[in-house]
């Protein structure tokens, strides 16, 4: 039997539903939105910060302490300068240079050049610090993830996903572990359980969950955010009765017998019995998301993105939860946000958020339209139908809906992502952009870019040029479901036209690339390697597309100068240059100088940002 693939979580409003219990996200959501736009971030039941460090390890750890001067940064007067030289710094500013030293004092990049000049800017009380050969670029951007909703799953479920067990029955004995670690009647929650990657069973059932523990409620969350499984002593704690009835536009999933089976469909059905796991109503999602951010740094991220904010409470109280993180002085990442279209745009009108509303360590950037599904979702919307189907997919939102939406915020000057998967969803969303011109809208201004923009025809990536549009590809859908791709969603020929990285970067149109997180883990390096190799996870040997291979200068780019850009950032952030924030990475190997199929392993010694160090190995 052919295996449901279903869409990312992302592409369904209904997700962040699951929240509704969380104590603080109901009583954030109960705040008028008037109120809120006029004290936003006073809300009595967020919880005050602990002061803590961010700095990781001991700086006097083995191999790492040449890379570091005698004290932390965080320590040393604001004046004092820091001067980064004997390696190899690569700005990534627009002819990509490489310099001999780098400079910053405070929160900025002081001067960029050789080592006399910034030694001589930098005065002669500045602290030295010798790479040792090691590579420095700008802190690593991800332009689109879900780290509100997607934090708050990840702060109370452990990961079981692909990328750590290449079968379900390598999730099942981990299962094991976990219930046998854990005291009776103690929940285990995991998530990104795929089965369409994952080799083994289609779904996970009674039968599996409960060989695995009669004594612990167990649920296991489907990588789309679309499904999930439970055991039996989950639906017991839950009091779901046998002659339970689905909820509209929900099931629980019956065998041929009539019986319950473990499997439940939608997030309105499954969240009855997630409400009764008591980490989900408690966790603080300002807390979820510092945590979150701080876990990333060891991956050289220094900016993310939230493409659906509005999502985890279903109103605009989700930017209170931002600047309240934001405020505590513990994040480690910059965060740009995109108010999410299902809310209604009266909403955010209603409650004052503005573009550019917040700072440079918190902001919202632009507005989220979603003209589609997802491919692998088959509900992606198509110009043909998918393979071996009748099936066009699904419009989001109708054409003449989004063509309007989209003129009413691009007057108001919002900058637009627009999710479209399919080739149809990228006709109607190239529509929309024809249409904002046409309505006397600055398209330079707007920086319009198409999310994920999977299936692309050469008439598109030609109109995208033309209207200034830009592209942010999910580039592991070439690798994790590259191969899905290829047999079960499109055929080898459409296949070939997924995230073409290379025509748009020989057409002269803008791209980046993104984890979309939770669909894949948000790795810079394993987003550069894939984005060189094109090489797919289920088939290692198999190269998807390959003539949309690109260099791993491009690469970079992607994650750092052209994310920035599509963030509205790119006058602070993105490149290596004087007057722009600290955010640096630090590599032990130059990305440019291995093997491409090892470009992931490269290991990240120290994160920089906004002048400190958030992470040191």
């Amino acid at each position: 039997m052919k295996k449901e693939i279903y869409g990312c979580a992302c592409c369904s409003p209904e997700f962040g539903k699951i929240f509704n219990d969380n104590e603080i996200v109901a009583r954030l959501s109960s705040m008028n939105p008037s109120e809120m736009a006029a004290g936003r971030n006073q809300d009595p039941v967020l919880k005050k910060f602990d002061r803590r460090t961010f700095i990781k390890g001991s700086l006097a750890a083995a191999g790492t302490a040449g890379l570091l001067p005698a004290l932390s940064s965080c320590s040393q007067p604001r004046e004092v300068a820091t001067v980064f030289t004997g390696g190899t710094i690569l700005t990534v500013d627009s002819k990509f240079s490489k310099a001999e030293a780098l400079a910053i004092r405070g929160k900025k990049i002081l001067a960029v050049g050789t080592e006399s000049e910034v030694r001589n800017i930098a005065g002669k009380n500045a602290n030295i610090v010798n790479l040792e050969g090691k590579t420095v670029l700008p802190g690593f951007i991800d332009p689109h993830t879900h780290v509100m909703a997607g934090s708050v799953v990840d702060s109370i479920m452990e990961y079981v996903g692909m990328a750590r067990f290449a079968t379900v029955a390598g999730v099942l004995k981990y299962l094991e572990k976990l219930a046998g670690d854990k005291a009776p009647g103690e929940w285990i929650v995991v998530r990104n359980f795929d089965p369409a990657v994952q080799a083994g069973p289609d779904a996970l059932t009674f039968k599996e969950l409960d060989a695995v523990s009669a004594q612990h409620p167990i649920f296991v969350l489907n990588a789309s955010g679309h499904l999930g499984y439970a055991n039996s002593k989950a639906f017991e704690v839950a009091g779901i009765p046998a002659d339970i009835e689905n909820p509209p536009g929900a099931e629980f999933v019956r065998d041929k017998d009539g019986k319950l089976n473990g499997i439940i469909k939608n997030n309105i059905a499954y969240s009855q019995i997630l409400n009764k796991y008591p980490a989900f109503s408690q966790v603080n999602p300002s807390e979820a998301l510092i945590g979150l951010l701080e876990n990333w740094s060891k991956y050289g991220l220094t900016t993310v993105s939230e493409l659906a904010l509005g999502g985890l409470s279903q109103s605009p109280a989700d930017l209170n939860i931002l600047l309240d993180a934001a405020k505590s002085g513990r994040l480690a990442a910059r965060v740009r946000a995109y108010p999410f279209y299902t809310i209604g745009e009266k909403a955010w009108d209603d409650a004052g958020v503005k573009p550019d509303d917040g700072n440079a360590l918190a902001r919202v950037a632009g507005y989220k339209l979603v003209a589609d599904g997802s491919n692998q979702g088959f509900t992606g919307l198509q110009r043909e139908p998918y393979l071996n189907s009748d099936d066009y997919g699904l419009a989001y939102m109708s054409a003449d809906d989004l063509r309007t939406r989209a003129i009413e915020r691009a007057k108001k000057g919002w900058h637009l992502a627009i999710h479209g998967n399919g080739d149809a969803a990228i006709d109607n969303i190239l529509d929309a952009c024809e249409a904002m011109r046409e309505a006397g809208v600055d398209m330079s201004k707007i920086r319009a870019r198409i999310e994920h923009c999977s299936i692309l025809h050469d008439d598109q990536i030609a109109r995208m040029k033309d209207l200034g549009v830009s592209a942010s590809f999910l580039i592991g859908h070439v690798h994790y479901w590259g191969v899905a791709m290829r047999d079960e969603v499109f055929g080898e020929n459409k296949a070939q036209l997924l995230d073409r990285c290379k025509s748009l970067e020989e057409a002269g149109v803008g791209f980046t690339l993104h984890s979309d997180f939770m669909v894949t883990d948000p790795v810079p390096l394993h987003m550069i390697e894939m984005a060189v190799t094109r090489k797919t996870w289920k088939e290692p040997d198999y190269v998807l597309a390959p003539q949309e291979s690109i260099s791993v200068e491009s690469a970079i780019r992607a994650l750092t100068s052209e994310a920035a850009w599509q963030l509205y950032s790119d006058h602070e952030i993105g490149s290596l240059e004087a007057g722009k924030y600290a955010d640096l990475v630090i590599l032990e190997q130059d990305p440019r100088k291995v093997e491409p199929d090892v470009i992931k392993d490269i290991k990240v010694l120290e994160t920089w940002m906004d002048g400190k160090q958030v992470y040191r190995a």
